[in-house]
């Protein structure tokens, strides 16, 4: 026999927010949500990602423990 009543509300309107600003409508267990990120913000979507390593990781190794590359 199955249970009455274990499913939760099903919103099919919620809202979502990010600061303060409706970006979408979408479906949840939610009538509304808010997000810190989404891809209308996020530095890889929006073009203006910055590269923090511009030294590569085996240089930073040699260089850090005094190494040669050609040894």
């Amino acid at each position: 026999m199955p249970k009455k009543d274990i499913h939760p509300q099903w919103f099919t309107d919620t809202k979502v927010y990010c600061d303060s600003q409706l970006i979408m409508t979408t479906s949840s267990t939610k009538p509304e949500l808010k997000v810190d990120i989404w891809s209308g913000n996020h530095p890889f979507y929006t073009g203006t990602q910055r590269i923090i390593d511009s030294e590569g990781r085996v240089e930073r190794f040699f260089r850090k423990y005094n190494l040669n590359k050609e040894d």
